[in-house]
């Protein structure tokens, strides 16, 4: 082996990389290698809202089907289920999962009511998600989906400012919703749409340009998020004329497929960078008192805190758009210790989805804490959020992803010198596993293992790559000589120098030499 190895190995094992337990005692999962990471959603996703398909039964009003719904999730079960995958964010999960769970346990209620009882006016928990890029707003949202089993989709609001709003653009994401449910009406009817850009469709106060596109987009928007009906098959698609034509033609009459929007849970989000603003002039202007706690409440994230719908409107949403949502939730920007701390949690997507990548390949990989806390400060610098950490560990270890698959090296450890200096600790990397080949192959053939130094194994590598050679056929030509004359001296073992790669057959001669005057 060599001395002062350039490259140490990972020693500690496999890490596990998926995970997979019972939804039923919510008990802390066991990591099993064996489980990839799909089988770990699959697993952990299994309950919450059952639609029951064969008792759906027709909603009154609306003409459409709906299944039954077996909602069991307390929030308090929610929010300890989502606080083992979000970091930093204790206070919003507090509030999504507890209004989530009250949203689908208000609609199991209203299913027993009778009609008639039933309060005019529907107010679902729509909820606005206030926050930077990166700090897990669509991660929460797509977990909660996912754990309570129903269709969720995510679109973004540029979309439709963009490019002005056409048509029947908005209620596709209601069509969406069918579309993931496999064509369960039923079961769309209580999915969750999820908008992200919101705050790119604020108008700006304009009354001509883009703006009218705007605030059409809120009014559209408006009628889904309260109670409407869409047509499944939209007047500009040609397939689905075709289709109701023959239809019509077959049977006399025209079928017409409707999803009710009554109990769809809308959730928007967005940045918001300037409502701060807004936010501290309305803090000062209140009264001459308040000047010294708005002074206080500098930092962003306290100001955000303290948003009221006047500002939302005075930013550019249209008031019955806001009343629309009312839940407002505040998340927090990601510190760099918060950036650690996701790496660290045992369900960290960015680990494990990077340890999967790698073992693709049958490769282990692993980190150090010094090399996470590396990588953490590398994200936090880059301003955006979680998704900073992707980009990080991409930068870092695509070389390794690339080359070590083509080599019989099984075990990566990442420590710092792999994140500051990848090229580098790969060049070692390869070294080592080059010397490691020729010392195998050297000791099945002659029972004598020989030990490369550092300075030696470096020295190797420099002579192979001026020759353009590979390390081991250039070890075996230089040491092609070494086993009869180690033998002489009968020994198993020879340290190899950086004097035995520059001449390697004086070394030897001189080294028998000597050896033999000392005996």
């Amino acid at each position: 082996m060599v001395n002062d190895r350039p490259v140490e190995d990972c020693e500690n094992g496999h890490a596990a990389v998926t995970a997979s337990f019972k939804e039923e005692s919510m008990a802390k999962p066991s990591l099993d290698p064996n489980k990839d990471w799909e089988e770990l959603l699959k697993s952990e996703f299994t309950e919450g809202v059952k639609p029951n398909a064969e008792t759906a039964g027709s909603k009154p009003g609306t003409g459409t089907h709906q299944s039954d719904i077996n909602f069991d999730i307390k929030p308090e079960e929610l929010e300890s289920y989502l606080n083992r995958y979000v970091v930093g964010q204790e206070q919003a999960v507090e509030v999504i999962a507890t209004k989530v769970c009250t949203h689908f346990n208000r609609m199991k209620l209203d299913r027993s009511i009778p009609e008639e009882e039933r309060i005019v006016g529907n107010i679902k928990s729509n909820m606005l998600l206030i926050g930077p890029t990166g700090v897990g707003k669509t991660y929460i949202i797509k977990l909660i989906a996912k754990r309570i089993g129903v269709p969720f989709v995510k679109a973004d609001a540029t979309k439709f400012s963009e490019t002005g709003y056409v048509g029947g653009d908005v209620e596709d994401l209601v069509r969406e919703l069918v579309h993931e449910a496999d064509g369960d009406i039923g079961l769309a009817e209580y999915g969750i749409i999820y908008l992200d850009e919101i705050d790119k469709i604020a108008s700006t106060g304009n009354v001509y340009g883009p703006d009218v596109s705007r605030s059409g987009v809120q009014r559209n928007l408006l009628k889904l998020m309260e109670e409407s009906e869409v047509d499944l098959k939209t007047p500009h698609d040609l397939a689905s004329q075709v289709e109701a034509a023959m239809e019509a033609q077959r049977t006399g009459k025209v079928t017409r497929k409707k999803i009710n929007t009554r109990n769809i849970l809308f959730i928007v989000s967005g940045a918001f960078g300037a409502i701060a603003d807004i936010v501290k002039k309305r803090l000062n202007m209140q009264s001459i008192g308040f000047e010294q706690a708005a002074s206080q409440r500098e930092e962003r994230g306290n100001l955000l805190k303290e948003i009221k719908t006047e500002d939302l409107i005075q930013f550019g949403f249209e008031s019955e758009f806001v009343g629309r949502l009312p839940v407002t939730v505040v998340l927090n920007e990601m510190t760099e210790e918060g950036l650690y701390n996701i790496l660290k949690n045992r369900y960290s997507t960015v680990v494990l989805g990077k340890k999967l990548d790698f073992r693709a390949y049958d490769i282990d990989l692993e980190f150090t804490d010094e090399a996470l806390r590396v990588f953490a400060r590398k994200a936090y610098a880059e301003r955006t959020g979680a998704r900073g950490l992707l980009s990080v560990f991409e930068r870092a270890l695509i070389k390794f992803e690339k080359t070590l698959p083509s080599t019989e090296i099984k075990k990566l450890m990442i420590d710092i010198d792999a994140v500051e200096r990848p090229e580098e600790t790969l060049k070692k990397m390869l070294l080592s596993d080059s010397i490691k080949h020729f010392q195998k192959d050297f000791l099945l053939k002659n029972g004598i293992y020989l030990d490369f130094r550092k300075d030696a194994a470096e020295r190797v590598q420099e002579m192979a790559q001026a020759a353009n050679r590979s390390i081991k056929q250039l070890c075996g030509e230089l040491f092609h000589d070494y086993a009869y004359g180690i033998r002489l001296m009968s020994m198993e073992h020879f340290t190899i120098t950086r004097e035995a790669v520059e001449n390697p057959q004086a070394y030897l001669d001189n080294y028998i030499r000597e050896n033999y005057k000392k005996n």
